[in-house]
């Protein structure tokens, strides 16, 4: 394992505690910090809070917030709950499939672009809803969601 994760995750545990209670609070924050976690990582996070690596991987695998693949420079997740679904969620999805050439849970080819698939953001009033990284949008229409992404591209200097 990297020198550089092996100290991320002693901080990170250091920070949260060393209980199976801090398990996911120390898993989301290792994968923020890297994008993703790997194997050697998930190990390293059992062997410090002595749990086996299987409930370790369940864990990091169960929740959309972490990740244990590679995701691109920006992440949507859109939520497929019933309250964005009745107000339109499923042509925002296929929108999205269709602006970024990918399906949901698979990253462009470039590497600029992952769609995930979540549950309840929380925000149900203005759905349908999606979160590009941190930033949550609601209220969606497949205009508005083309906009959206030609801000982040125009950002990214026209990245695909």
């Amino acid at each position: 394992m990297e020198e550089r994760m092996m100290h991320q995750v002693d901080e990170t545990v250091a920070r949260y505690g060393s209980t199976d209670e801090a398990l996911v609070e120390i898993l989301r924050d290792l994968s923020q910090q890297a994008g993703y976690l790997d194997r050697p990582t998930l190990a390293a996070v059992a062997k410090k809070l002595a749990v086996p690596e299987s409930r370790v991987f369940s864990v990091a695998s169960f929740y959309s917030m972490i990740s244990v693949e590679p995701l691109g420079k920006h992440v949507i997740r859109m939520c497929q709950d019933a309250p964005c679904h009745v107000a339109g969620g499923r042509k925002i999805w296929e929108t999205l499939e269709q602006a970024l050439g990918i399906q949901f849970g698979q990253t462009t080819s470039d590497g600029q672009w992952t769609l995930m698939p979540t549950s309840c953001i929380g925000l149900c009033a203005v759905g349908p809803v999606m979160m590009i990284d941190d930033e949550v949008f609601g209220n969606l229409t497949p205009e508005k969601v083309n906009e959206i992404l030609a801000r982040y591209r125009e950002q990214d200097g026209g990245a695909a």
